[in-house]
């Protein structure tokens, strides 16, 4: 007999769910951002540039931690922190930089996109490999492939065994 699952309380509500405001930063078909869970900071850029690189700062770096970003299940969550690799810092917070614009918005565009392309990823189940049994046909082609392939060998041994 299975084991008895607790009943659900009839007067329980259900968990609620954070209503995603207008302005929130979209990162597939069901995660989201709260515009206050993203940190900038921006410092100046390296590499040639002339004067624009000693004066602007026009490198960004973008801090989220794992907990603002909303509607991933826990499985998503566990495929985004694999997919992470070296953006993810300090255990829970993801962090992106950019620098390859002249602009501050540009690069702040590029963080928020990579932020995106990462989270889109590991919001996506991998599909599910079903093993399957090789044909009749392909097992007598393969068996059939391999009495040539020995006879031929067969045919090149000099004592005629």
């Amino acid at each position: 007999m299975p084991p008895m699952l607790p009943r659900p309380d009839p007067g329980a509500q259900p968990p609620r769910r954070l209503a995603r405001p207008g302005n929130a930063f979209d990162c597939g078909p069901r995660a989201w951002i709260d515009p206050a869970g993203l940190d900038f900071s921006f410092s100046r850029s390296g590499g040639p540039g002339g004067q624009n690189v000693n004066k602007v700062h026009s490198r960004a770096e973008l801090m989220v931690k794992l907990s603002s970003i909303h509607g991933l299940d826990e499985r998503a969550v566990e495929r985004l922190r694999d997919a992470a690799g070296s953006h993810l810092v300090h255990g829970d917070t993801l962090r992106f930089t950019a620098e390859e614009h002249r602009s501050q918005k540009a690069n702040k565009d590029a963080c928020l996109e990579r932020l995106r392309e990462l989270v889109l990823r590991a919001s996506i189940p991998p599909k599910v490999r079903r093993k399957t049994k090789p044909t009749r046909g392909s097992i007598e082609r393969r068996l059939e492939s391999k009495k040539r392939e020995g006879e031929k060998k067969r045919q090149r041994r000099w004592d005629g065994a």
